[in-house]
């Protein structure tokens, strides 16, 4: 089994793929110092085996690692990970600027 993340930049999405399958999806916006995650999308055949979460941390550790920006959780999704996640809590805006 072949897993492989993506920053689309163009597409302004994160992505992960198994074995060339699109299976998850973090759409975001940029706000200014801010990075907007607007949607989390899991393809139906892999709903329900973590790999939101996946896609999810390894955005938010690009965000983290290639800026200054802070998060704004836009998608429900977002904000119960980072709920779930409280040491990343630093990169966490609420408020889009």
């Amino acid at each position: 089994m072949s897993v492989a993340f993506e920053h689309q930049v163009d597409a302004r999405r994160y992505v992960m793929q198994i074995d060339n399958d699109l299976v998850a999806i973090v759409d975001y916006a940029i706000n200014g110092n801010a990075i907007s995650f607007t949607r989390t999308f899991t393809s139906p055949p892999f709903r329900g085996k973590g790999y939101a979460g996946q896609v999810v941390e390894f955005a938010v550790n690009d965000v983290e690692a290639t800026s200054t920006r802070s998060i704004v959780p836009m998608c429900w999704y977002v904000g119960d990970w980072f709920e779930a996640h409280p040491e990343r809590k630093d990169l966490l805006n609420r408020v889009a600027v």
